[in-house]
């Protein structure tokens, strides 16, 4: 009896652990950048890349050509059990919201969004964070005096790294000009290169010499520009100073592939959590890129200065506006 109780015991337990294997069915919809667009979504690719290469777990990766496939991609998901499912970007915010209501059970995690449901995490960012830093990066490097900014999608996201490099360029020279351009009001403003190009040349024709993209894949063309131009650009999200290494001050980077890893790791581990999570400079959330392609465009004096920067906007001794607040860019 002891016996086949021992192997009653073991076979439950192999059971559970069948069952549980089953169930971690994680997956990712990428927005329609698509997973390599150099930025954004490319740096989640990154974390389900490592996330795969350290547990052996492939996650199912869904890239929507329209928006209408957003919605069709996360319910298709669901339907087949597939949890938790990450939701890449703001724009995915209404269909990752109407999904999850049909699917209480399912667990999904949006990037760069919050929604308040119970099967459902909100990460987001504190990307003035990161930007203020960049932005004084800017306003040291600068020699004419007069720095841009060229977002994607005119949205109170994209106003949050408009306002932070704002505030770093004015902390470190108050008179220095700042020329903010928006690509566009719809998701395409995230993938028109060609676009990102056209303005960063009417930047540089206003005396513009540095110049911070946030604009997703449409970032490829405005580094371009300012390759051709023989002026400094500043990438975002993913590390994109080997774009063009010379030309590349320095990127603002966004530990997404970080906030897709800890999902997948969390989910497996049992300890996924529904709620927000908020991460900035003191979490590593965000940061500027130092590396082999950049270091020889900033000096040791750069470099200690923002180190002083990063530690006073961690201890509040630097209050960095947050334009998701009210709306409104404190200059």
């Amino acid at each position: 009896m002891k016996g086949v109780f021992l192997a009653s015991v073991t076979a439950l337990a192999m059971s559970a652990s069948l069952v549980h294997a089953a169930d971690d069915k994680p997956a990712v919809v990428y927005d329609q950048a698509g997973k390599f667009d150099k930025s954004f979504n490319e740096g989640v690719y990154n974390g389900v890349k490592k996330y795969t290469a350290d547990t052996g777990q492939k996650i199912r990766e869904f890239e929507p050509k329209n928006e209408a496939q957003v919605e069709q991609g996360l319910r298709r998901l669901a339907k087949r059990g597939y949890s938790p499912i990450v939701a890449v970007g703001y724009s995915m915010s209404a269909a990752t919201e109407k999904v999850a209501k049909d699917f209480p059970n399912i667990h999904f995690s949006i990037i760069d969004s919050v929604i308040d449901l119970p099967n459902v995490q909100s990460i987001v960012f504190k990307e003035q964070e990161g930007s203020f830093l960049v932005g004084a990066l800017a306003a040291m490097k600068t020699k004419t005096n007069t720095v841009g900014f060229i977002g994607a999608m005119d949205v109170p996201l994209i106003r949050k790294f408009s306002c932070g490099y704002k505030q770093g360029v004015k902390y470190i020279a108050p008179n220095d000009k700042v020329i903010v351009n928006m690509v566009g009001s719809t998701g395409a403003a995230f993938t028109d290169p060609t676009k990102g190009s056209e303005l960063a040349k009417s930047q540089f024709s206003q005396g513009v010499d540095v110049v911070f993209a946030a604009a997703g894949g449409t970032g490829i063309g405005i580094y371009q520009a300012a390759a051709d131009a023989g002026k400094y650009a500043i990438g975002v999200d993913s590390n994109q100073n080997y774009l063009h290494p010379g030309v590349m001050l320095t990127s603002m980077v966004k530990r997404v592939d970080q906030a897709a890893y800890n999902t997948y790791k969390t989910a497996a581990a049992g300890t996924w959590k529904p709620g927000l999570i908020t991460l900035g400079l003191a979490d590593n959330g965000v940061s500027w890129a130092l590396d082999k392609y950049n270091e020889k465009q900033v000096t040791p004096e750069m470099v200690a200065k923002m180190k002083t920067i990063r530690a006073d906007i961690i201890s509040g001794k630097i209050q960095v506006h947050d334009y998701s607040k009210n709306g409104s860019c404190n200059d």
